[in-house]
């Protein structure tokens, strides 16, 4: 933990360089700005790994975005090279060893809360995206075909919307279903008043799966949620359902979902996320062999939009992630603790 001493040159901006793994190009400006006055921060677009851990000796205080490598052998690199803080830059922190930081001494530290709209927008953009066929019109039109043959989507208003996951951004999305004129059912471990005020209907998975015509999971990965929708989940559900996964890839289980669709089931599949993403998701990999056949099969189905993780990517998501994270660290640096901390030296 930072001394005294230690904690006054942070505030002019003369403390411990920050090294931030797996910054976007969009996020490079916003980070530097926010860090102007507490600490010097260097940014790079590589993504924390094993390979990429030695690049931070020397660095006292690493940040690192969702999918960085932060299991135990990485965890004790960084620790061997100086790192006594890990700052991540997003919600979850599934890809974190808490366990083996704690045996280092490590502070951790998450993003507890940002902007529910960002995410639960984008996951109805993916479902109105896969109803209404926008991607097959947008590519037929760029050819001068303006037929709408294939195009038919469906009246979303009076069906069944299926929340898995009622927190912030389950309500969020709730509150647009109710907006569409949606009947609402919930899925969690205890109901939010907010949603049941907009006529939810808290009930079992299977009943929810079921009946619910729009399912979208808003739910963290844990052990217990691992593959929360299973090869028996998705068979119950009906065929001609929606799905929608702006959460974490592992909640579904990738190649029982590609069997579904191979057998013609779902209207549409909407996927920010993959289960397997990590080294792939926001990286350019167009030049190279595909090595995942199971999202090779998955992009191929004409019903199935995958996009890399943006969900979170707003002005305002990015940068509420990015003041948390200098608190974060700044409170590291004056040796206090917070509501994100998630391990304390």
């Amino acid at each position: 933990m930072a001394d005294t001493a230690g904690a006054a040159g942070a505030v002019d901006g003369t403390g411990p360089e920050v090294l931030a793994f797996g910054v976007q190009a969009d996020e490079r400006p916003l980070i530097e700005r926010a860090f102007e006055g507490v600490a010097r921060v260097r940014c790079l677009d590589v993504f924390l790994s094993e390979d990429t851990a030695p690049i931070a000796t020397g660095h006292a205080i690493v940040s690192t975005s969702v999918n960085a490598d932060l299991g135990g052998p990485v965890l004790r690199t960084l620790a061997a090279g100086g790192t006594r803080m890990i700052a991540q830059r997003s919600t979850g922190f599934n890809n974190i060893d808490l366990d083996v930081a704690r045996e280092l001494g490590l502070t951790v530290s998450r993003v507890s809360f940002y902007s529910p709209y960002a995410v639960a927008e984008f996951a109805w953009t993916l479902a109105m995206a896969v109803n209404r066929r926008i991607v097959r019109a947008s590519t037929r039109t760029r050819d001068f075909d303006f037929r709408l043959d294939g195009l038919m989507g469906r009246d979303l208003h009076g069906r069944t919307a299926g929340v898995l996951g009622t927190g912030k951004i389950g309500e969020a999305f709730a509150r647009i279903a109710h907006g569409f004129g949606m009947r609402l059912l919930g899925w969690d471990v205890a109901p939010n008043p907010a949603c049941a005020e907009l006529g939810m209907a808290y009930v079992d998975k299977e009943r929810l799966l079921a009946e619910a015509d729009l399912v979208s999971l808003h739910v963290p990965l844990l052990e217990s949620t691992h593959h929360l929708l299973d090869a028996a989940a998705l068979r119950a559900m009906k065929d001609d359902a929606i799905l929608v996964n702006s959460s974490r890839g592992g909640l579904i289980d990738t190649e029982a979902l590609v069997a579904q669709l191979r057998a013609g089931r779902f209207t549409g599949v909407g996927l920010d996320v993959y289960e397997a993403e990590a080294g792939v998701f926001f990286h350019d990999r167009s030049l190279d062999a595909v090595e995942d056949d199971t999202l090779a099969r998955l992009v191929t189905f004409p019903n199935v939009l995958v996009t890399s993780h943006q969900a979170y990517y707003t002005q305002e998501a990015v940068g509420q992630i990015v003041r948390a994270t200098v608190r974060n660290v700044a409170d590291h640096l004056a040796g206090r603790r917070s509501e994100n901390t998630l391990v304390p030296a």
